[in-house]
C-alpha cells in the first residue's frame, strides 16, 4: 500500500463504505480495501496513463496538421505523424495524467479508491520514476518533431504541475483549472500540429488556428466542467472550488452548456469572416444536437454527465476538424 497511511488496524475509523469521513481523518486511516486486480505490469502502467484522455489531444494535433495546409493522406503513415501521435497520446498526455494521479492521491481515496496509487498497486517511488522517465521521453519526442514543440511539451508539463500540485493547485481555483486544462488539451497540440507540417510558419500564418483553437478552448472549458460532476463529494471535502461545488449542479450545467455553445457559434461566425461560408454553416449545424442534449443534462446533471460527453463531444470534435479544413481552404 502507499506509504502515507500509518495508523494501525485496531485504530481504524469506520466509514460504513460511504466515504463520508472528512479527508483530514481519512488521511490517517487505511483506504477502503479493494478487490485484488490481477493486472500485468504493462496493463497497470497503461491504466496509470489513462488512455481515454489521449483522444482529444491527438485530435487537436491532427486538426493543427490539417489546418497547416501541408498535411495529406500520404503523411498518415509517416514517421512525423506517428511520432506526433505517440507524443500527444501516451507520452505527453500520459505524463500529465500520471502527475494528476500523483498529486490527487488523497482525493482519489474518496472519488476513485481503485486508482493505482490509492489502491496500492503503484508505490509513490515507482510513480515518481515513471513520471520522470515519461517527461524526458516526451520532451525528446517533441524536439525530434520540431525544437519549438519540445519547448511546448515543457510548457504542458509545467501546466500539469500548476493544475494539480500544491500550493498553487489551479484546480481549486474555480475557472483557472478548467481553462489551463483546455489550453493544454487544445491550443498547444493544435499549434504543435501546425508547426510540425509548416516549419516556415509565421505569427500571421498561425493566426486562424490560434483564433479557432481559442474559441474551442472556451467550449472545452464547458466540457471540463461536466467532468467535474463525478467528483463533487471529494471536491467539497478538500475545498476544490469547481463550478458544480460553487454554483450547484443545475447552475453549473447551464454555465457549461452556455460556454460549449458560445465557443462553437463564434467559431462558425469566424468561418464566415474568412469567407468559408459552407464550413461555417456545418459548424453551426453541429451545435444543434448538442443543444438538444443539454436540456437533458441540465435536468439531471449527475446522471447525464457521462452520457452527454460520450455523445455530444462527437459533434464538438467534428466541428474542430471542419474548422481545420476551412482554415486549410482559406490559405493562399
Amino acid at each position: 500500500m502507499s506509504d502515507f497511511r500509518f495508523i494501525k488496524d485496531s485504530e481504524q475509523l469506520p466509514d460504513n463504505g460511504e466515504f463520508k469521513t472528512p479527508l483530514n481523518v481519512r488521511k490517517l486511516v487505511h483506504a477502503r480495501p479493494m478487490p485484488p486486480e490481477n493486472l500485468s505490469r504493462l496493463a497497470l502502467v497503461i491504466r496509470f496513463l489513462k488512455p481515454v484522455t489521449w483522444i482529444p489531444v491527438i485530435w487537436s494535433f491532427l486538426c493543427g496538421a490539417v489546418a497547416s495546409g501541408a498535411f495529406g493522406w500520404s503523411d498518415v503513415l509517416g514517421v512525423k505523424f506517428i511520432l506526433g501521435l505517440m507524443l500527444t497520446g501516451p507520452l505527453a498526455s500520459g505524463t500529465c495524467q500520471m502527475l494528476n494521479d500523483y498529486f490527487d492521491r488523497d482525493l482519489d481515496e474518496i472519488n476513485e479508491p481503485n486508482r493505482p496509487i490509492p489502491g496500492g498497486a503503484i508505490s509513490l517511488k515507482n510513480a515518481t520514476i515513471l513520471i520522470a522517465l515519461w517527461s524526458v521521453l516526451s520532451v525528446i519526442a517533441g524536439y525530434l518533431i520540431h525544437p519549438l514543440i519540445g519547448f511546448y511539451v515543457v510548457i504542458g508539463i509545467v501546466n500539469a504541475h500548476l493544475y494539480s500540485a500544491n500550493p498553487i493547485k489551479l484546480k481549486k481555483r474555480l475557472w483557472a483549472g478548467n481553462i489551463i486544462v483546455a489550453v493544454s488539451y487544445l491550443v498547444i497540440p493544435w499549434i504543435a500540429g501546425e508547426i510540425a507540417y509548416n516549419p516556415s510558419f509565421t505569427i500571421l500564418s498561425l493566426q486562424p488556428s490560434l483564433i479557432v483553437a481559442a474559441l474551442f478552448t472556451l467550449s472545452s472549458t464547458g466540457t471540463m466542467t461536466i467532468n467535474d460532476f463525478k467528483s463533487i463529494e471529494g471536491d467539497r471535502q478538500v475545498g476544490i472550488r469547481t463550478l458544480p461545488v460553487v454554483f450547484g449542479e443545475t447552475n453549473a450545467a447551464k454555465i457549461a452548456a452556455a460556454l460549449i455553445n458560445i465557443g462553437q457559434i463564434l467559431a462558425a461566425v469566424y468561418m464566415f469572416m474568412i469567407g468559408q461560408y459552407t464550413y461555417g454553416i456545418v459548424v453551426a449545424a453541429l451545435v444543434i444536437p448538442q443543444f438538444i442534449l443539454q436540456f437533458y443534462l441540465v435536468k439531471s446533471p449527475s446522471t447525464m454527465d457521462v452520457r452527454y460527453n460520450a455523445i455530444a463531444q462527437n459533434f464538438l470534435v467534428a466541428g474542430m476538424l471542419v474548422c481545420a479544413f476551412a482554415i486549410r481552404a482559406a490559405r493562399p
